[in-house]
């Protein structure tokens, strides 16, 4: 596919190369209307500037980008590392983008990915539209998603399976006596969070219990303070039997606010976390979780990526799934 020049998009805006040049590089130079105009022609053309004369010549650059939603969760940072270790070991550098669960910012970040030539894109989606992705491959740069599944055969993707882990963790917790249950999650405009909800409905619902009794706590965030102030909630509008987290963050402040309320964990609340992050097992009542193999998915994920990238008429998209493991401890036993 042809590169769109910067030529192309001031024809296509009306305008010269140098106000489209002047709106890349010094946009405060130019009037908002012929901003929008110029930004207009390269969203519509999909032109990317170059960002090297050396990374030019060479078509790409030694370096992926890793584009994660939330990097401040442990879960990501542990992907991160087996990214990183694969790549540093096969001669790349990565570039790392954070996008908060913010489309608008993935997308920047993308752009910028693109920019600078990389040579394949590792990605959590914070959305579903997969035409954002498919930009990045018109360009040549090979995508690769981490912690979601693919819904088009020409896709590698390593995934989890969420609906099983919430249908095990909820299942867990009803084998332990529990008869009710509320879920504690991060915005189910998330994909994880969705179907980990989805997965604890299919427990309650195999276990004789009206799905529709699961108590939701959705929170904007998956940080332990949004965990404190969704057990806030609940111990104002009456303590379930038991909670299931959507991680293991918001588990840790559930947990710490319960404690802090003289709620005793698990006699009066039974209480599960999800990614079995390194905290869980040092907290004060050592939390139970669901472990996901978190380092192997960031490493497995950039080994496809980079196979994708040196061998295209040889390599074959995978779709991993992999099932995450009950690790009982304190909080539920």
């Amino acid at each position: 596919m042809a590169m769109v020049s910067i030529k192309d998009v001031a024809a296509h805006a009306g305008v010269s190369p140098g106000t489209v040049s002047n709106v890349l590089n010094r946009p405060g130079k130019v009037a908002p209307a012929t901003r929008e105009r110029v930004e207009a022609a390269i969203s519509e053309l999909g032109f990317v500037r170059h960002g090297s004369a050396s990374t030019l010549r060479a078509g790409h650059s030694r370096t992926i980008g890793l584009s994660v939603i939330d990097i401040g969760n442990p879960f990501f940072t542990e992907v991160a590392a087996g990214v990183e270790d694969v790549s540093s070991e096969l001669g790349y550098a990565v570039i790392l983008g954070n996008s908060a669960g913010s489309q608008d910012k993935e997308d920047r970040n993308l752009r910028v990915l693109a920019e600078h030539r990389v040579r394949g894109v590792l990605i959590t989606p914070s959305g579903e539209d997969p035409a954002r992705l498919d930009r990045l491959r018109e360009h040549g740069i090979s995508v690769v998603l981490v912690d979601h599944p693919a819904h088009r055969p020409d896709q590698c993707a390593v995934a989890v399976d969420d609906v099983g882990g919430g249908r095990a963790a909820v299942a867990h917790l009803l084998a332990q006596g529990a008869a009710s249950v509320a879920y504690v999650t991060g915005p189910l405009t998330i994909r994880q969070c969705v179907e980990r909800q989805e997965g604890a409905r299919t427990a309650m619902r195999a276990a004789g219990l009206d799905p529709a009794g699961l108590r939701v706590i959705e929170s904007m965030t998956m940080t332990a303070r949004a965990g404190e102030k969704a057990a806030s909630d609940l111990i104002a509008s009456g303590l379930p039997e038991s909670v299931f987290c959507a991680n293991d963050l918001l588990a840790l402040g559930v947990l710490r606010a319960l404690l802090r309320s003289g709620v005793r964990v698990p006699e009066d609340v039974a209480l599960i976390g999800y990614d079995d992050i390194d905290f869980a097992a040092a907290s004060t009542v050592s939390l139970s979780s669901m472990r996901q193999p978190t380092y192997q998915l960031g490493r497995i994920a950039t080994e496809l990526l980079l196979d994708e990238c040196d061998n295209p008429e040889t390599h074959a998209h995978q779709h991993i799934m992999f099932q995450p493991e009950l690790v009982a401890r304190e909080s539920t036993q």
